[in-house]
């Protein structure tokens, strides 16, 4: 519990600072934390920027320095919620709420898709401390400290907090009203993920989010926040994308997942820095292209009892 106690002094120590200190810190430390990266790791990045983008290398290892560099000064922000709390509406708008909650007033939760574009953290306080019942669906942090300090500062801003593996709870909640909040632009294993056309190229994606709105008969909204000029966030809100509910299953997720798809590419477009480049986003397909006719050989059985994933096994 160690790294909890140094986080929760450093979150103490930043919330004395001006705002503008902060900003200029974090910023200094992105830039300069940059040539400690692996060489391997940038020149994936600058490699993905430029096969998804078509740009210069020069312009792609701009891209990439800067979606790296971008880190620090969200990390700052992260560590000053305590100073955020109950004021987020003065940090983040939310262009499109009035959608989100007319859907809530029907009382059958909605399902957000985000992604790790801007301060993905903010636009979930935002959105919590504005009225929605939000359930942010995280990842389990190796580090126990880690892991109670984050989960500390979801809550302290309105945030209910459940990891990725409790599906089962993520169900309840949905059915009791709440909004479930999914990042569904990191890389997925090839077994429990769906292969769509995404910025020209074959890419695994999670299908969480077209799973649960399709049981639920629901639509998706794709949500992402991006950072304004001034030091300030815009949360957009984009119009709901509807998912069928056919009697072929998979042809419904895919089809919901591709539109969702295009919808986070269009905004990773507009706003390139914001997202992050460094992540192995296509590693899954790799090994797809190199182990082809044995993942074939699993993906025919993906829908039989003994290969379901927790996603399956909960809309059954």
């Amino acid at each position: 519990m160690i790294i909890y106690y140094l986080e929760k002094c450093l979150s103490f120590f930043c919330c004395l600072l001006p705002e503008s200190v902060c900003n200029a810190v974090g910023r200094a430390l992105g830039l300069l934390t940059w040539p400690l990266v692996p060489a391997k790791r940038r020149k994936m990045a600058t490699d993905n920027v430029i096969r998804c983008l078509g740009v210069s290398e020069k312009e792609a290892e701009r891209i990439a320095k800067e979606s790296w560099a971008r880190f620090g000064p969200m990390a700052f922000e992260v560590l000053r919620f305590p100073r955020f709390k109950g004021r987020l509406h003065e940090r983040v708008e939310l262009e499109g709420l009035d959608e989100v909650k007319k859907l809530l007033a029907l009382g059958r939760g909605v399902v957000f898709a985000t992604s790790h574009c801007g301060n993905w953290e903010l636009l979930g306080g935002a959105l919590a401390e504005a009225g929605v019942p939000l359930v942010a669906v995280g990842m389990k942090q190796k580090e126990s400290g880690s892991d109670r300090f984050i989960t500390e500062n979801r809550s302290l801003v309105g945030m209910h907090v459940t990891y990725k593996d409790d599906v089962r709870e993520m169900f309840r909640m949905l059915k009791e009203g709440w909004g479930i909040g999914l990042l569904m632009d990191q890389d997925v294993s090839a077994r429990d993920g769906i292969v769509i056309d995404w910025f020209g190229r074959p890419t695994m994606f999670a299908q969480g989010p077209a799973t649960l709105a399709r049981h639920q008969g629901l639509p998706i909204i794709p949500i992402y926040i991006t950072r304004l000029p001034d030091g300030r966030h815009r949360g957009i809100i984009h119009a709901p994308v509807p998912v069928n509910r056919t009697k072929d299953k998979k042809a419904d997720i895919l089809e919901a997942t591709r539109a969702v798809g295009r919808v986070l590419e269009e905004h990773i477009r507009r706003y390139p820095e914001e997202w992050f480049w460094l992540h192995d986003r296509w590693k899954s397909v790799r090994w797809i292209q190199e182990h082809g006719d044995k993942w074939f050989a699993e993906h025919d059985r993906w829908h039989s009892a003994e290969k379901m994933t927790s996603w399956e096994k909960n809309t059954e």
